[in-house]
């Protein structure tokens, strides 16, 4: 027998920006100072069946994740904007080979022999309480973008600089946190 649709929610309390932890593996220095990141969207593909009338849109079946994007405050020794750029040079080409295995070895995630690219990371989706509710999953992440950092002598008040980071991933998954 079918379950009956309910109308209305049974939780009215409301999903708070700023209720939200951020960590990721491979750069602990990021974690403490993350002030925005995102739940990536998701989109399914569309096949589509030819006829001679019109084209008929079927269900999909690839599914296409967004990018993880990370906004954080840059400590004064740029230690973990370092770490974001560090990271990215062991994927690509730095200055000579012997960067690239020295970059590998600087993150804390080993696989065993493999080069050192990929990190997972955890978002925790926070009550109005402070209480974790979700955990969001992401599973071989490695950044693709680092922002710019830009300094500005003009600025009256004492202003703390942001930098962004975008990473790619192989897929993430938002599981319920059992608390209290």
């Amino acid at each position: 027998m079918a379950q009956p649709l309910t109308s209305q929610i049974n939780d009215r309390n409301f999903l708070q920006a700023t209720g939200f932890s951020f960590s990721i593996q491979r750069a602990p220095k990021v974690t403490y100072f993350g002030n925005a990141v995102n739940v990536p969207g998701v989109s399914l593909g569309v096949a589509t069946q030819p006829t001679y009338l019109k084209d008929i849109p079927l269900v999909g079946d690839k599914m296409e994740f967004n990018d993880l994007k990370l906004r954080f405050l840059i400590d004064q020794n740029l230690e973990n904007y370092r770490e974001i750029q560090n990271w990215m040079r062991g994927i690509g080409y730095p200055e000579s080979l012997d960067q690239i295995y020295s970059f590998q070895d600087d993150g804390p995630v080993r696989n065993g022999g493999q080069l050192n690219l990929y990190s997972d990371g955890t978002l925790q989706i926070l009550s109005s309480i402070n209480r974790p509710l979700f955990s969001v999953s992401f599973k071989d992440m490695f950044p693709i973008e680092l922002s710019d950092i830009n300094f500005d002598a003009t600025v009256s008040e004492t202003e703390y600089l942001t930098a962004d980071v975008t990473f790619k991933y192989s897929i993430y998954n938002i599981d319920t946190v059992d608390c209290c």
